[in-house]
């Protein structure tokens, strides 16, 4: 029920922090708004038109006279729906990688040199968030790293001003 109900409660929610912000609060919570949106739906569009198919494909490598693979709907499905949820999630990263950022929650130089880290830390997460092969494992892990680079190059900029 409270998926249902969720447009409506987030409208409302929109609406009455909306009413108590400036002007230019309101663009900039206008742009994260968009951008996070954006990013959630570019990580499921990329795991459905890419991921989720070569996962299947891979499932099915396996298949030989003695192997018959068995995939259920509510199984293929789930699978999808979670996969979704995951990398929608992880596209976030830019954003909040900037965040922490401009806040001075954390430094550029600190996070530049936390790289290594930072790697191990996306593929752990992609270990845990994907189903236990290496292939799905890299295809959610690339991506979420290209993107926290991608946050670290927006962080840059927004410094150099």
């Amino acid at each position: 029920m409270n998926i249902v109900c969720s447009p409506c409660i987030a409208w409302n929610l929109w609406k009455f922090v909306l009413s108590g912000l400036y002007e230019n609060e309101r663009r900039f919570v206008r742009s994260i708004v968009w951008m996070t949106c954006g990013l959630f739906i570019a990580g499921v569009v990329f795991c459905l038109g890419i991921c989720f198919p070569l996962l299947v494909k891979f499932g099915m490598s396996f298949q030989s006279k003695t192997l018959q693979p068995i995939f259920g709907v509510s199984n293929i499905v789930t699978l999808a729906l979670w996969l979704s949820l995951a990398f929608g999630c992880m596209f976030q990263f830019p954003l909040v990688t900037y965040a922490l950022i401009r806040a001075d929650i954390v430094y550029y130089e600190t996070v530049c040199h936390a790289r290594p880290y930072v790697v191990v830390g996306i593929l752990v997460l992609a270990a845990l968030l994907t189903p236990p092969d290496i292939v799905s494992q890299l295809i959610l892990g690339v991506p979420t790293y290209l993107l926290f680079e991608a946050g670290l190059l927006a962080a840059r900029r927004f410094k150099k001003r």
